[in-house]
């Protein structure tokens, strides 16, 4: 654990990345772990956070937002970076503590490159200009990486140029995508995709197990911690080999069916149509034969199969935590629970729900998965006490 406050962001005040900067990085892991123990420690015992030995460029994830400034003489120029905490003003930044360094430079280039192929930042006031952002996705196991270029509109002038220009000054990249966004909205993604070059998704692994990302995949941001989160969720489920699992919300299916080599069957359910399609996809990549995925409503599923009863049931919600129903139904439906949250404020009130339950915490475990941030992970272990 060797960051220390030394190396600060010329930006940081600004963009807000780093709000979770206090003191070095030790320091912040202490203000984490007190912070989980003050909300989460009348339910059960708070184990001491899990953090990283190398806190800094761990971000697998990284989207730029494109804009404009006045440059000497009156002249504009292309900038990118980040919106000014609270607003959507553009703060340029070349470089990040957090990002994946490769991703950082990639979009540099991109930003040189523009103005040669008169390709203009989006404006959203105006609706007016092409190029809205760029969202890099790199594979830390695999070396992969994915550039989705995101414009407002399907027209993309000269991009088979700007594509080959682009992997002239970065051959590592291994797919280029077109994501087109034409709506007004905050959302960074639009749901239609053009392969530019490559297969349009890479991997990355989490254990021995493969997982495709496409570019609106949900894939947690943090590859090295992802390996501690789920190794300690797994290991609290005790898993013998035999277990009838649900792994509820549960996205590409990253959890279950790196359980599924110590379970009898997996079942997964999300309601993302597209989340389901890539954790078949992901099954079907892996050769795990006992996980099957349904789309659907995590909390209507139980409720259409109240009789159903499972060893272990996995839930990552997200940031607004779990239904209601849903707590109410997997209480009588679980052996044991083991609740995944980003949200230790959410997990909070979800906890106090199987508290009337009749369900303990046995264990929390917070992870570090976003260092440097107000965030934490917590993995928490629930039992049935009556």
């Amino acid at each position: 654990m060797k960051q220390s406050e030394e190396n600060v962001c010329a930006a940081a005040s600004q963009c807000g990345a780093c709000s979770g900067r206090t003191g070095d990085y030790v320091r912040q892991l202490q203000k984490k772990e007190a912070g989980v123990r003050a909300l989460l420690g009348k339910y059960g015992k708070v184990l001491p956070i899990l953090g990283m030995e190398e806190p800094a460029h761990y971000r697998c994830k990284v989207h730029a937002v494109f804009g404009s400034s006045r440059a000497r003489g009156g002249t504009y120029q292309v900038i990118s970076g980040t919106y000014r905490r609270g607003t959507h003003r553009v703060v340029k930044v070349d470089s990040c503590l957090l990002d994946d360094q490769r991703a950082d430079r990639i979009i540099y280039t991109i930003r040189q490159l523009m103005p040669s192929f008169k390709l203009q930042p989006y404006d959203e006031d105006r609706g007016a200009g092409l190029l809205r952002h760029v969202l890099i996705r790199t594979g830390y196991y695999t070396g992969q990486i994915m550039v989705a270029l995101v414009t407002a509109g399907p027209l993309f002038p000269s991009r088979r140029n700007f594509v080959k220009a682009l992997l002239d000054r970065h051959p590592e990249i291994t797919t280029i995508v077109q994501n087109i966004n034409g709506a007004r909205t905050s959302m960074v993604l639009g749901k239609r995709n053009i392969t530019l070059y490559g297969e349009g998704f890479i991997t990355d692994r989490i254990g021995e197990k493969i997982f495709a990302i496409s570019p609106n995949a949900f894939y947690q941001v943090n590859p090295r911690q992802t390996q501690i989160l789920y190794k300690t969720a797994i290991d609290m489920a005790g898993l013998t080999g035999r277990e009838k699992i649900l792994d509820a919300y549960c996205g590409v299916g990253t959890i279950g069916i790196c359980a599924a080599d110590h379970a009898g069957s997996v079942l997964g359910i999300e309601l993302n149509t597209d989340a389901v399609r890539d954790a078949r996809g992901n099954a079907k990549r892996n050769g795990a034969e006992n996980v099957s995925f349904i789309c659907a409503d995590a909390a209507k599923y139980l409720r259409e199969h109240k009789t159903d009863r499972y060893d272990v049931i996995f839930m990552d919600p997200p940031r607004s935590g779990s239904a209601k129903e849903f707590i109410h139904i997997a209480a009588k439906a679980a052996a044991r629970i083991v609740y995944v949250s980003c949200n230790p404020q959410t997990l909070a009130r979800d906890l106090e729900l199987f508290r009337k339950e009749g369900w303990k915490a046995e264990k929390i475990q917070p992870v570090d998965m976003f260092p440097f941030t107000q965030h934490t992970e917590v993995v928490v272990l629930l039992q049935r006490t009556s």
